[in-house]
């Protein structure tokens, strides 16, 4: 008769397939993520919950839960991304987790005018879109730096940021708003440093990634230094596609009333899509 491990053994072994399983989902099928900033205001705010998909552009080192700051070269199943796809990019130099936009493709020259981007020589259509509605709450209050000139109350008297909006449309038909402060006269003569980049020519094997809050956007307009992305980035650091937000808060929960987490809900929030239109 074979012996029978011990209990705790089978417990172990147990816990051990459920870590090994929880990590295999989260490395190559999909993720979730918190947003902890505005830089991709309007489509995500501040405390935003996503979930990205892992396997649409192939698998590398980046895809990992945990992959570090230097990621190989090697990739697995390659695909490029598409213009106008949201994606969490890994920093190189830190190995921190971002979250920006797709705006130029291998091969492609990119420049940024007064705000505008110009891709190929061709300036990226753009009209203005009204204002952003974001009720201000603990998670975006609105009062930080050039944003403070655009909280003002609502219809309902309670205080909102109104931010400007511009639909920008990709030369593959892919459409979304952006955020651009520069395009408005701010009392400060607030210039954003990214309104004017470029032109370059994004190299083989790699995406130039912006945010769609243009003036406050560490992204590949900006240098390690300045905690952007350094320019273009190879897309073996591109770790997966946003998909969609699963739920979001406003920054107003407490962990000594785990109740209030449900009252910080923003339940508008709640499986926002956040692929592109096309059009």
């Amino acid at each position: 008769m074979a012996e029978q491990k011990p209990g705790w053994w089978r417990t172990l072994g147990g816990w051990a397939a459920t870590i090994g399983i929880f990590f295999l989902f989260q490395s190559a099928v999909a993720r979730p993520y918190y947003i902890p900033s505005g830089s991709m205001m309007p489509a995500l705010r501040t405390g935003d919950r996503l979930v990205a998909s892992k396997f649409p552009y192939g698998f590398s080192q980046a895809s990992l839960m945990i992959h570090g700051k230097d990621i190989a070269k090697t990739r697995l199943f390659g695909r490029t991304p598409e213009r106008g796809d949201i994606v969490i990019v890994v920093r190189r130099g830190d190995g921190e987790d971002l979250i920006k936009r797709v705006i130029g493709l291998p091969g492609d020259t990119v420049e940024v005018r007064h705000g505008q981007v110009v891709l190929n020589g061709k300036a990226v259509p753009r009209v203005p879109d009204g204002h952003a509605m974001i009720p201000v709450d603990a998670a975006v209050p609105c009062n930080e730096g050039p944003l403070a000139a655009f909280r003002r109350p609502g219809p309902d008297g309670k205080p909102y940021c109104q931010l400007p909006l511009f639909r920008e449309t990709l030369p593959n038909g892919a459409s979304y708003d952006v955020v651009d402060l520069g395009d408005t006269v701010l009392p400060n003569g607030y210039l954003s440093p990214g309104d004017e980049y470029g032109p370059i020519t994004v190299p083989a094997g790699q995406l130039f990634l912006m945010g769609d809050n243009r003036d406050q956007s560490a992204d590949s307009r900006f240098g390690s230094d300045e905690l952007g992305l350094g320019g273009p980035v190879p897309i073996e650091t591109i770790a997966g596609r946003a998909e969609f937000v699963t739920h979001s808060f406003n920054g107003e929960g407490s962990w000594f009333n785990p109740l209030s987490y449900v009252t910080a809900i923003r339940g508008e929030r709640s499986f926002t899509s956040l692929r592109p239109q096309h059009h």
